[in-house]
């Protein structure tokens, strides 16, 4: 038995759905299907909350747009008659629940991270219960079952929550397991699980990747599938290079580091439920599913290159905190710390000197750490400077640690096309090395880089020099 996880971005037609079906109708039955919402449902689920906020008389059209891209795809999959109303009358169930909720915001005069999770998990939930609708209607057995009814367990922290593999393997062993049938497909909706208070908590923003790994974990799986629009990891964003290499296989370091740090393959988190039972993830394009994408296991593979890929990001802006020694003097960094991260606010890295301590954020969450510092005492610093129009490129794999000359390939390949390099870190990760350049050169930089590490004259073939097993 293995999990196969459908991705958002393969929910975004009828026909990529109708084809998704065809393929599970072969490949899912005997499995676990954990599925991500409709394209863009979540987004229109985030902005209900602030729209309900606004004004109740917002809500009856939020709720009609949302009835309508569910019904508009399940007359494409589900034939007229009894199955396409009892699946409207299923729909109009768990949308009177939602607008309850919507109604309930209104009237409370905010948005709660409990009420904002619970609402965000409904997303997840229409998708399953349509696919699995959708596919009973096809004449394949087809079972449906929430994350809160089966017992997936979290650790109960609202936004990003972590799955209790302990608990949720019991659980599922005990309720999903034995229920499961070698010709039926069972869906389990993504993103989210239940705290032991009975909360519905969501694990972020991308968490469907995490839960399904959860569930791999928990429910004795070989293996977890990850479906998805593209072949796997490249060796850099082919909107840069235009033959940019697929990535045959990773380690769930560099799989993670990639994911961390721009490439959209996977939730960075992914890994984390997998690594003690060396279960591996492949990905696969629903487009071209015969094709073996990228594969991720605990083997650590250092190819004769050493990098295996060129990522980046511009969801990245710095805050510099300059005073003189803030970098030496015990206690500041942690006092730092405390301040953003009761703004709620999450630090992507962390750069010092003696005279300055740089935060690497998010850019949304770049005027809230800036006002939760000015709001912090004692204050040890003489001036916030906040920069953005930037970008962060980083180089990914195996053996960097322990291979000369890596960064400085890097700045001689940014210096010969004129490309400032801002800020680099090298360390943190013994698989990653990442730096900042302004974002009007990140095509310059990652095309000059991507060459120096993939297209030299002299570079050796693709494949393994050395491999171990990750113990």
């Amino acid at each position: 038995m293995k999990v196969i996880k459908i991705g958002g971005g393969c929910l975004n037609g009828k026909k990529t759905i109708s084809a998704i079906l065809d393929l599970l109708s072969v490949r899912g039955k005997g499995n676990i299907i954990v599925v991500s919402a409709l394209h863009g449902i979540t987004d229109m689920l985030i902005e209900g909350m602030k729209s309900a906020l606004a004004d109740d008389q917002n809500i009856p059209d939020l709720m009609s747009q949302l009835k309508h891209r569910h019904m508009l795809v399940a007359k494409y999959l589900i034939p007229s008659g009894l199955p396409l109303r009892e699946y409207r009358q299923d729909l109009s169930r768990m949308l009177a629940q939602l607008e309850r909720m919507f109604y309930g915001l209104n009237f409370t005069r905010e948005i709660t991270p409990r009420i904002s999770d619970h609402i965000s998990s409904f997303g997840e939930r229409l998708s399953g219960q349509l696919l699995s609708a959708a596919m009973r209607a096809s004449g394949t057995r087809s079972l449906y079952r929430m994350p809160h009814k089966i017992g997936i367990v979290t650790d109960g922290k609202y936004g990003d929550a972590t799955a209790n593999l302990v608990k949720t393997a019991r659980n599922l062993r005990q309720n999903v397991i034995p229920t499961l049938k070698s010709s039926q497909v069972l869906f389990i909706p993504g993103f989210f699980g239940v705290s032991e208070n009975g909360e519905i908590t969501t694990f972020g923003r991308g968490g469907s990747d995490y839960a399904a790994a959860v569930v791999t974990a928990a429910s004795g799986a070989e293996m977890l599938e990850i479906w998805k629009d593209v072949d796997g990891f490249l060796s850099a964003d082919p909107r840069f290079i235009e033959g940019a290499e697929l990535i045959p296989e990773l380690s769930y370091d560099e799989a993670a580091e990639l994911s961390y740090f721009g490439a959209k393959i996977l939730h960075p988190r992914t890994v984390e439920p997998l690594r003690k039972s060396r279960l591996p993830i492949e990905i696969r394009n629903t487009m071209n599913p015969d094709v073996t994408g990228s594969r991720v296991t605990n083997r650590k593979i250092v190819t004769p290159s050493v990098v295996k890929s060129v990522a980046h990001t511009t969801d990245i802006g710095i805050i510099k905190i300059h005073a003189p020694g803030v970098g030496a003097r015990p206690g500041i960094f942690g006092d730092v710390s405390t301040a953003v991260a009761e703004g709620g606010v999450n630090i992507k890295s962390v750069v010092t000197s003696q005279t300055c301590i740089s935060l690497l954020l998010a850019q949304k969450d770049l005027e809230s750490a800036r006002q939760a510092l000015q709001a912090a005492r004692p204050r040890h610093f003489r001036r916030l400077e906040k920069e953005e129009d930037i970008a962060l490129v980083s180089i990914v794999g195996e053996g960097m640690a322990r291979k000369p000359g890596i960064a400085a390939r890097c700045f001689s390949a940014a210096a010969a096309c004129k490309v400032n390099i801002e800020m680099i870190a090298f360390g943190p990760s013994p698989v990653a090395c990442y730096f900042i350049v302004k974002e009007r050169d990140l095509p310059k930089a990652v095309t000059a880089i991507h060459t120096t590490f993939f297209e030299n004259p002299g570079r050796s073939e693709v494949g393994p020099s050395q491999t171990s097993d990750n113990k």
